[in-house]
Protein backbone atom coordinates (compact mmCIF):
# COMPACT_ATOMS: atom_id res chain seq x y z
CA UNK A 1 0.00 0.00 0.00
CA UNK A 2 1.51 3.31 -0.94
CA UNK A 3 1.82 5.41 2.04
CA UNK A 4 0.16 8.46 2.18
CA UNK A 5 2.38 12.00 1.54
CA UNK A 6 3.39 14.53 4.20
CA UNK A 7 1.19 17.13 3.68
CA UNK A 8 1.91 19.59 6.89
CA UNK A 9 4.98 21.87 7.30
CA UNK A 10 7.84 20.49 9.47
CA UNK A 11 8.18 24.27 11.25
CA UNK A 12 6.80 27.95 10.52
CA UNK A 13 9.42 30.23 9.67
CA UNK A 14 9.55 33.19 12.34
CA UNK A 15 12.84 34.99 11.56
CA UNK A 16 12.86 37.23 8.28
CA UNK A 17 15.56 35.29 6.41
CA UNK A 18 13.83 32.16 6.89
CA UNK A 19 10.69 33.78 5.69
CA UNK A 20 12.06 34.56 2.68
CA UNK A 21 13.18 31.11 2.33
CA UNK A 22 9.88 29.69 2.25
CA UNK A 23 8.18 32.60 0.68
CA UNK A 24 10.86 31.76 -2.36
CA UNK A 25 9.39 28.02 -1.98
CA UNK A 26 6.30 28.76 -2.13
CA UNK A 27 6.46 31.33 -5.18
CA UNK A 28 8.35 28.56 -6.99
CA UNK A 29 5.88 25.88 -6.13
CA UNK A 30 3.15 28.10 -7.60
CA UNK A 31 5.34 29.01 -10.81
CA UNK A 32 5.87 25.29 -11.61
CA UNK A 33 2.56 24.48 -10.90
CA UNK A 34 1.68 26.90 -13.63
CA UNK A 35 4.26 26.45 -16.24
CA UNK A 36 4.29 22.63 -16.10
CA UNK A 37 1.89 20.81 -13.88
CA UNK A 38 1.52 19.53 -10.96
CA UNK A 39 3.64 16.27 -11.83
CA UNK A 40 6.36 18.08 -12.97
CA UNK A 41 7.15 19.61 -9.30
CA UNK A 42 9.47 17.90 -7.98
CA UNK A 43 11.51 19.10 -4.47
CA UNK A 44 14.22 18.94 -6.66
CA UNK A 45 13.13 21.54 -9.33
CA UNK A 46 11.43 23.53 -6.61
CA UNK A 47 14.73 24.09 -4.66
CA UNK A 48 16.45 25.07 -7.94
CA UNK A 49 13.51 27.76 -9.17
CA UNK A 50 13.69 29.16 -5.47
CA UNK A 51 17.35 29.49 -5.36
CA UNK A 52 17.60 27.51 -2.55
CA UNK A 53 19.08 24.07 -1.33
CA UNK A 54 16.94 21.11 -1.80
CA UNK A 55 18.36 20.54 2.39
CA UNK A 56 16.71 23.82 3.19
CA UNK A 57 13.62 23.13 1.65
CA UNK A 58 13.34 19.88 3.83
CA UNK A 59 14.32 21.65 6.75
CA UNK A 60 10.51 23.51 6.29
CA UNK A 61 8.44 20.74 4.19
CA UNK A 62 8.87 17.05 4.19
CA UNK A 63 7.23 16.98 0.33
CA UNK A 64 6.38 18.47 -2.56
CA UNK A 65 2.18 18.03 -1.57
CA UNK A 66 3.44 20.31 1.48
CA UNK A 67 4.60 22.90 -0.83
CA UNK A 68 1.44 22.44 -2.53
CA UNK A 69 -0.78 22.47 0.07
CA UNK A 70 0.84 26.08 1.25
CA UNK A 71 0.44 27.37 -2.16
CA UNK A 72 -3.12 26.04 -1.81
CA UNK A 73 -3.87 27.80 1.33
CA UNK A 74 -1.94 31.45 0.15
CA UNK A 75 -4.04 31.24 -2.86
CA UNK A 76 -7.27 30.89 -0.76
CA UNK A 77 -6.58 33.42 1.50
CA UNK A 78 -6.07 35.99 -1.18
CA UNK A 79 -9.60 34.95 -2.95
CA UNK A 80 -11.06 35.71 0.10
CA UNK A 81 -9.15 39.18 0.70
CA UNK A 82 -10.30 39.88 -2.70
CA UNK A 83 -14.18 38.69 -2.11
CA UNK A 84 -14.81 39.19 1.85
CA UNK A 85 -15.81 42.51 1.24
CA UNK A 86 -18.65 41.81 -1.72
CA UNK A 87 -19.94 38.79 0.39
CA UNK A 88 -20.37 40.28 3.68
CA UNK A 89 -22.67 42.54 1.66
CA UNK A 90 -24.48 40.25 -0.06
CA UNK A 91 -25.10 38.55 3.66
CA UNK A 92 -27.59 41.51 4.29
CA UNK A 93 -29.32 42.36 1.32
CA UNK A 94 -32.56 40.25 -0.30
CA UNK A 95 -32.49 37.34 -2.13
CA UNK A 96 -32.00 38.89 -5.95
CA UNK A 97 -29.61 41.73 -5.04
CA UNK A 98 -27.55 38.82 -2.91
CA UNK A 99 -27.54 36.30 -5.34
CA UNK A 100 -25.94 39.05 -7.98
CA UNK A 101 -23.43 39.96 -5.97
CA UNK A 102 -22.32 36.32 -5.24
CA UNK A 103 -22.26 35.32 -8.73
CA UNK A 104 -20.27 38.44 -9.50
CA UNK A 105 -18.06 37.71 -6.30
CA UNK A 106 -17.28 34.09 -7.51
CA UNK A 107 -16.45 35.31 -10.84
CA UNK A 108 -13.75 38.22 -9.42
CA UNK A 109 -12.54 35.17 -7.22
CA UNK A 110 -11.65 32.89 -10.20
CA UNK A 111 -10.07 36.05 -11.78
CA UNK A 112 -7.44 35.32 -8.86
CA UNK A 113 -4.46 33.97 -10.46
CA UNK A 114 -6.92 31.79 -12.63
CA UNK A 115 -4.17 29.59 -14.36
CA UNK A 116 -3.43 28.44 -10.91
CA UNK A 117 -6.70 28.18 -9.63
CA UNK A 118 -7.36 25.97 -13.06
CA UNK A 119 -4.48 23.36 -11.45
CA UNK A 120 -5.33 23.32 -7.87
CA UNK A 121 -8.79 22.62 -9.28
CA UNK A 122 -7.96 20.10 -11.70
CA UNK A 123 -4.80 18.04 -11.03
CA UNK A 124 -3.78 18.55 -7.39
CA UNK A 125 -4.58 15.27 -5.27
CA UNK A 126 -6.81 15.28 -2.58
CA UNK A 127 -5.25 14.18 0.04
CA UNK A 128 -4.15 15.37 3.53
CA UNK A 129 -4.14 18.77 3.63
CA UNK A 130 -4.95 18.80 0.25
CA UNK A 131 -8.33 18.60 0.85
CA UNK A 132 -8.27 22.31 2.29
CA UNK A 133 -9.81 22.55 -1.28
CA UNK A 134 -12.73 20.77 -0.11
CA UNK A 135 -12.75 22.27 3.41
CA UNK A 136 -12.96 25.90 1.67
CA UNK A 137 -15.75 24.89 -0.53
CA UNK A 138 -17.84 23.52 2.93
CA UNK A 139 -17.27 27.05 4.39
CA UNK A 140 -18.88 28.51 1.23
CA UNK A 141 -21.94 26.20 1.27
CA UNK A 142 -22.36 26.82 5.65
CA UNK A 143 -22.05 30.64 4.69
CA UNK A 144 -24.69 30.40 2.02
CA UNK A 145 -26.74 27.77 4.30
CA UNK A 146 -26.78 30.34 6.71
CA UNK A 147 -27.75 33.21 4.64
CA UNK A 148 -31.11 31.12 3.13
CA UNK A 149 -31.70 30.54 6.85
CA UNK A 150 -32.03 33.77 7.80
CA UNK A 151 -34.02 35.02 4.71
CA UNK A 152 -36.10 32.04 4.75
CA UNK A 153 -38.89 34.04 4.51
CA UNK A 154 -38.31 34.76 0.74
CA UNK A 155 -37.83 31.57 -0.16
CA UNK A 156 -40.00 28.85 -2.38
CA UNK A 157 -37.86 25.75 -1.35
CA UNK A 158 -37.89 23.56 2.04
CA UNK A 159 -34.83 21.68 1.75
CA UNK A 160 -32.18 24.71 2.69
CA UNK A 161 -29.09 21.85 2.91
CA UNK A 162 -30.30 20.84 -0.84
CA UNK A 163 -30.68 24.18 -2.11
CA UNK A 164 -27.39 25.30 -0.92
CA UNK A 165 -25.85 22.20 -2.41
CA UNK A 166 -27.55 23.16 -5.47
CA UNK A 167 -26.63 26.74 -5.82
CA UNK A 168 -23.10 27.17 -4.46
CA UNK A 169 -22.22 23.88 -6.87
CA UNK A 170 -24.18 25.89 -9.79
CA UNK A 171 -22.64 29.27 -9.02
CA UNK A 172 -19.13 27.51 -8.56
CA UNK A 173 -19.25 25.16 -11.79
CA UNK A 174 -20.75 28.56 -13.87
CA UNK A 175 -17.99 30.52 -13.44
CA UNK A 176 -15.01 28.26 -13.15
CA UNK A 177 -16.24 27.52 -16.60
CA UNK A 178 -16.84 31.06 -17.74
CA UNK A 179 -13.62 32.43 -16.15
CA UNK A 180 -10.96 29.45 -16.66
CA UNK A 181 -11.75 27.51 -19.90
CA UNK A 182 -13.49 30.74 -22.16
CA UNK A 183 -12.34 33.87 -20.85
CA UNK A 184 -10.73 34.66 -23.99
CA UNK A 185 -14.20 34.39 -25.92
CA UNK A 186 -16.24 36.65 -23.26
CA UNK A 187 -16.09 40.03 -23.34
CA UNK A 188 -16.66 42.54 -20.14
CA UNK A 189 -20.12 42.76 -21.51
CA UNK A 190 -20.49 39.08 -22.41
CA UNK A 191 -19.34 38.17 -18.55
CA UNK A 192 -21.84 40.82 -17.07
CA UNK A 193 -24.44 39.22 -19.13
CA UNK A 194 -23.09 35.86 -17.61
CA UNK A 195 -23.48 37.26 -14.02
CA UNK A 196 -27.39 38.20 -14.65
CA UNK A 197 -27.67 34.84 -16.15
CA UNK A 198 -26.62 33.15 -13.57
CA UNK A 199 -28.51 35.20 -11.10
CA UNK A 200 -31.78 34.54 -12.68
CA UNK A 201 -31.29 31.08 -12.73
CA UNK A 202 -30.55 30.41 -9.08
CA UNK A 203 -33.03 33.26 -8.03
CA UNK A 204 -35.51 31.20 -9.93
CA UNK A 205 -34.62 28.39 -8.35
CA UNK A 206 -34.85 29.25 -4.65
CA UNK A 207 -37.87 31.43 -5.35
CA UNK A 208 -39.85 28.15 -6.82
Amino acid sequence: MARRPLTNPRKNASQKRSRATVDALIEATARILVREGFDKASTNHIAEVAGVSVGSLYQYFPSKEALVAAVIDRHNQEIMRTVRGEVAEAMSQPVEKAMRKLVAAAVKAHRVDPKLHRVVAEQIPRVGKLENVERFNQENYALFRNYLEDHRDELGVDDLELASFVCVTAIEALTHNAVLHHAKALSDEAMQSLIEAGTRLVVGYLKG
